[in-house]
């Protein structure tokens, strides 16, 4: 028997899609589901950035600068659909999560292997990252392969060398625009990133409170806003104060 011709739905999967939200409060509490919805979106954004990212990270390796260009201004637009997304949650008020909190057992944000990843991914190495990586167990495939490759800072440096330029020149020389060009792509998805994690302290704090632990017992928005100053590229920062000293 020939197998059914494919449509919209069976291609996009949407029956086994929209039968995964699955809330636990009982009796079902009316805003669980957008609360499940949000995190399940964001996942999906997130394995979207990740593919990107290995995607940028092969042409940085190739040397292949205008590739480079192409695929950080996607992840760029990527990172701001996952960004406005969070607005959605800021219409969840605090009495209304605290009807349905108890159910999500230990679950966390804090757990979400694809986020850890991006950042492996977008180049975090300092101890505190790795210390928390550390505190969940042993580290999952997905972000210890992200962690096995060179950060996107490496990357990039080594892009300039292979053009015999320094990052001095490539802001100082026109003829350098190209290399300028991806540069200031880096640093707006650095930015956009930061943006994310300083709004989701936001919600966090508007939703529980800014004293109040997180799910699963993490501290909440204290330990988030320790993140919000981490850096993927302290080189690309650390530049433009070249152009003010002596």
């Amino acid at each position: 028997m020939s197998e059914p011709e494919l449509n919209y739905g069976s291609y996009l999967a949407l029956d086994e899609l929209l039968s995964l939200q699955r809330p636990r409060s009982e009796p079902e509490h009316p805003d669980e589901l957008l609360f499940i919805v949000v995190h399940q979106a964001s996942e999906l954004w997130f394995k979207l950035i990740l593919h990107e990212l290995a995607g940028l990270d092969v042409r940085l390796e190739r040397n292949d600068t205008l590739g480079a260009l192409i695929a950080v201004k996607r992840v760029n637009a990527l990172v701001r659909i996952v960004t406005a997304q969070l607005s959605a949650l800021e219409t969840l008020p605090p009495q209304h999560f605290a009807q349905f909190r108890g159910y999500l057992g230990t679950s966390s944000g804090s757990q979400s292997e694809q986020f850890r990843a991006i950042e492996a991914a977008s180049g975090l190495r300092d101890p505190h990252f790795l210390q928390v990586l550390s505190d969940h167990g042993p580290i999952p495939e997905l972000v210890q392969k992200a962690l096995d490759r060179p950060p996107l800072q490496a990357r990039f440096n080594r892009l300039l060398e292979t053009h015999a330029v320094t990052l001095e020149q490539i802001y100082a020389e026109e003829t350098q625009r190209p290399l300028q060009m991806l540069a200031e792509g880096l640093l707006e998805y650095e930015q956009g990133f930061a943006m994310w994690r300083f709004l989701h302290v936001q919600l966090v704090e508007r939703i529980i409170g800014p004293g109040t632990g997180g799910t699963g017992g993490t501290l909440g928005s204290r330990y988030l806003q320790r993140t919000v100053s981490q850096r993927f590229f302290p080189d690309l920062w650390a530049v433009r104060g070249k152009f003010f000293k002596g």
